[in-house]
């Protein structure tokens, strides 16, 4: 396109005006009828021209976000210095945002699910601005769109093998469910496909690398974004408790590392750890009832939340002058989570700090006054999700009967029927039941 924009030969223009010399490196003169190329084509060329030559110094700077604080806080902190001033607001929202998590735990959970869904897409939201902003002067065809249609196919594929999971007696009773249920990943594979022709079709000839790294941008979101957010659900179907502790983990790390560690660093994780092992609303895997229509968190506590007596290696009998100490198997676990948050979630935070000076940007949005966006209070937060999944799937999680249940009601009558003999053979020959005497 730079080559058809300057063929047309060094005479003057309209006007008696002289033509632009060509560009070094290009030949001048040439056919006439290229400079039919529309005005449109030519200013598009003007945007994308130099971009692959672009360093990370010529990299656009975001202009930065408004300031949302509220007026009556304004008003309250006046006299303070910036410094505290920005102290206070961020402890007065910790504090709410803390209060509102604490309202919505108790609200059940199926609001946490809410809550996290909410989470991800304005964790999506920001970073897709990002980039948006960055690259907004080039006018990137469907971008936008897209980032948010994938968006949206990811979301039906996770949250659709959620309900199959989980909800299956639910979905027994549903015949358009059960069709949705059985096609799902072709369904969502052709979702998927439909979008991937609409980028594909939305190229931009001479452009093509800036659309693919907005299309690896938007693909690397979702990865973030997305697929964490479904772990953090996976998680809170295992007991609320494997979703409080990793996330307070966090929440305790950040805190101590910034000033409140001073109010708030007191109180041993451990030790909460210990508390919430007591009660079923925590422990109990989170269950969907069809006859009541609602989650229930009702279960007889597994090992892992009942005490349990521990002999002390003989190093310790004789400093703590016992022989055994009682405590939660959990509790033991929750060192493991502790020391991950402590040691390997700051990664998380890292990383998206990497990010933001990249883009010449302090905070992800200004969601939150003195805090940021959404992004920048939950950048660990992701990390730790995905290693709490993987440490229940590796050391915890066994067999669910409940599950395997919904399975086999779904089966053919006749393939029930074999699983039936192949069940009860299998027990007759470890002597759980009987042999049936025949006549």
């Amino acid at each position: 396109m730079w080559e058809l924009r300057h063929r047309g030969g060094g005479g003057p223009g309209p006007g008696g005006e002289a033509a632009a010399p060509p560009r070094e490196g290009e030949a001048a003169g040439g056919d006439h009828e290229t400079e039919s190329t529309s005005d449109k084509e030519t200013d598009i060329d003007d945007r994308y021209g130099d971009l692959d030559s672009r360093t990370d110094s010529d990299i656009p700077e975001i202009p930065p976000s408004l300031d949302r604080t509220p007026e009556i806080l304004k008003k309250a902190l006046s006299g303070l210095s910036s410094r505290w001033k920005n102290w206070w607001i961020r402890g007065i929202l910790t504090l709410t945002m803390i209060s509102l998590f604490f309202l919505i735990i108790y609200m059940g959970s199926f609001m946490l699910m809410l809550l996290v869904l909410s989470i991800q897409v304005k964790c999506f939201h920001e970073i897709i601005t990002i980039g948006y902003r960055v690259y907004h002067s080039y006018d990137l065809p469907w971008f936008r769109t897209l980032s948010w249609y994938f968006l949206l196919c990811v979301n039906y594929f996770f949250y659709g093998e959620t309900v199959a999971d989980y909800f299956a007696t639910f979905v027994q009773r549903e015949e358009q469910l059960q069709f949705l249920i059985r096609y799902h990943r072709f369904i969502s594979f052709a979702l998927y496909l439909a979008g991937f022709c609409m980028f594909v079709l939305s190229l931009v000839k001479k452009h093509y690398r800036l659309q693919f790294y907005m299309f690896a941008w938007t693909h690397v979101t979702l990865l973030i974004t997305v697929t964490q957010s479904h772990l953090v659900i996976q998680n809170l179907f295992e007991g609320m408790i494997w979703f409080l502790v990793p996330i307070s983990s966090v929440i305790c790390n950040d805190i101590a590392a910034y000033i409140f560690g001073f109010f708030f660093g007191r109180t041993p994780l451990i030790k909460a750890a210990y508390l919430l092992s007591k009660y079923q609303y925590f422990v109990c895997p989170v269950e969907y009832r069809s006859d009541v229509n609602s989650f229930v968190t009702e279960c007889e506590p597994s090992e892992l939340f009942q005490l349990q007596s521990y002999s002390l290696p003989p190093f310790l009998k004789a400093v703590l002058r016992r022989e055994s100490v009682s405590m939660y198997p959990f509790q033991i676990h929750s060192i493991a989570l502790s020391t991950f948050a402590s040691l390997i979630g700051p990664f998380g935070g890292f990383f998206a700090s990497g990010f933001k000076r990249a883009f010449k940007i302090k905070d992800f949005a200004n969601t939150i006054p003195g805090h940021g966006g959404i992004m920048d209070r939950f950048d660990c937060q992701y990390l730790m999700a995905t290693f709490v999944h993987v440490y229940i799937t590796s050391f915890i999680r066994g067999p669910n009967p409940s599950k395997v249940l919904q399975q086999l009601l779904v089966l053919q009558p006749e393939q029930q029927l074999n699983i039936y003999k192949t069940l009860k053979t299998h027990l007759i020959e470890k002597g759980i039941l009987q042999p049936t005497l025949k006549v």
